[in-house]
Formats: structure tokens, C-alpha cells, sequence
């Protein structure tokens, strides 16, 4: 059986590889071309490999490029820093422990429940694991069961969160779907991540379209417009921080600002 890794390696390979034109890396069009990306062999020139390797690699077949490899791979299609890192963590060899749901150290909890503005702790697989009572007043948390306390199943898949972003939520929600992807490829395979991916699918038409277009971002800072069904529109700026006690926790933090953007 295929590692879902590799699979997701060569998937992410072909993605980008249909999404770079021929006059993006110097290459005339052609006449003959079916679609505006790369073909396999036009990648495997750039990046200076054989043509079988390459496609080998894009099957996700048990092959380990080598880091050079995969830097040549970048350069040729054109990967952002993100997309690079990606790339080089999915060539990544070695076992992988089964998922377990994280656990959050009574200190983290003490810290973040002294916390005024709102704050949750979530882990790999963004589930939350712990919010204060500022966070609790905006997201509610508590009213869902615990298999549903996850930060993708409530954005992409309830209905009354949906409202609560408002006109904002189609980018926020398709920005999440990129960042998680980063996360999944990294675990394709493991039960904990596929149980959650079908549930996505099956709840969010939307997440399945994003989903397919294998795009990449990075966790960054930002601000979002919410509209709370008691407290009105709420604007707040949102960063995360990774704790050193457990790298898989990230506490994410709320402060709220005047008007937004």
C-alpha cells in the first residue's frame, strides 16, 4: 500500500505543476497544449532529473528524493517559501506515531484563564482543547459536544457560525483550509485526520472544491469581523504562539480593537 505521504507528495507536485504556465518559466506555449500548465517532462527538464523519476514522484510512489531533489522541484515550479517547506516536509522519511489528542498542562490552562481577552488553546488536528471565559462569552464552545469542538468543523460546517462571520466567511474559511492542509498532508493516512477530513467533505461543499486545489498558507496573524448574536459586530485582531511545554499546542489569542479595518 501507497504512504499517504508520498501521495500527497506527488499530489501537491501535480497541483502546482497544472497551475504554472509555460511563459511563467520561459516555455513557449505550443499549439498542441490541452491545458495551460506544465507537462511532466517540461518539470523534469527544469529540475534537472529523468522524466521516469519524476513521474514516479508524482504517482507518490515509495521513492525518498533527496533534499536536493526537492529544492530543484521548488525552483522549477516556482513554490513560495510556504509551499517549499511543504514540499520538504512531506519528503520527510521516518515512522510517525498513531494521532492522540493533546493535552493541555494545568499551567497553560491557569495562564490563559487569567487571560481577559478571548483565548483557546487548540491542538494538531485543531481541536479545541481549553478556552477562558472571554472566549466562551464570544465562541460558546461549551454548547457543542466534544468531538465537534474543532475550529474547521465549526467554521466550515455550522450554520449559525457561518453567520457569524458574515460577508467575511468565504475568505476566512477557504484561508483555514489552506493552512490546515499544510498540517493533514503531514498526517495523511492517520484515522483521527481522515475521520475528520470526511466530515468536512460531507459537511461543506465548499471545503471540497478548496480542498482539491491543494493550496498552501501559512499560519499568520490577522483580523476578523464578527457578528454576534447578543453582543453585535465585534472586531478583533488574532495572533497564535506555539508552547514550549508541547509544540503540537497553539494558544491562539483575541484582542479586541476599535471599528476594524
Amino acid at each position: 500500500m501507497a504512504d499517504p505521504r508520498r501521495v500527497e507528495f506527488g499530489d501537491f507536485l501535480r497541483s502546482r505543476r497544472e497551475k504554472l504556465s509555460p511563459k511563467a518559466v520561459g516555455l513557449p506555449m505550443g499549439r498542441r497544449r490541452r491545458t495551460a500548465g506544465l507537462r511532466r517532462e517540461e518539470v523534469a527538464q527544469l529540475a534537472g532529473i529523468g522524466v521516469d523519476w519524476y513521474i514516479r514522484l508524482e504517482q507518490g510512489r515509495t521513492v525518498s528524493p533527496s533534499v536536493t531533489t526537492v529544492d530543484a522541484l521548488a525552483r522549477a515550479l516556482r513554490l513560495s517559501k510556504t509551499e517549499h517547506a511543504h514540499l520538504k516536509a512531506l519528503a520527510r522519511d521516518g515512522a510517525r506515531s498513531a494521532f492522540t489528542r493533546e493535552i493541555v498542562p494545568p499551567s497553560i490552562r491557569r495562564m490563559i484563564e487569567s487571560l481577559h481577552q478571548p483565548a483557546y488553546i487548540t491542538g494538531r488536528r485543531w481541536d479545541v482543547l481549553a478556552w477562558n471565559a472571554a472566549a466562551e462569552e464570544v465562541f460558546g464552545f461549551s454548547q457543542f459536544p466534544e468531538r465537534d469542538r474543532n475550529t474547521l468543523l465549526l467554521v466550515l460546517t455550522n450554520k449559525q457560525t457561518r453567520k457569524f462571520y458574515g460577508a467575511s466567511w468565504t475568505e476566512v474559511a477557504k484561508r483555514m483550509v489552506a493552512m490546515f492542509r499544510a498540517t493533514h498532508d503531514v498526517w495523511a493516512g492517520d484515522p483521527a485526520f481522515t475521520e475528520l477530513l470526511t466530515r468536512l467533505r460531507e459537511g461543506s461543499p465548499e471545503f471540497v472544491e478548496w480542498w482539491e486545489a491543494h493550496d498552501i498558507r501559512s499560519t499568520i496573524s490577522g483580523s476578523k469581523t464578527m457578528h454576534h448574536p447578543t453582543k453585535g459586530v465585534l472586531h478583533f485582531e488574532h495572533t497564535s504562539f506555539q508552547a514550549n511545554d508541547d509544540p503540537a499546542l497553539k494558544l491562539v489569542i483575541y484582542t479586541p480593537v476599535e471599528g476594524g479595518d
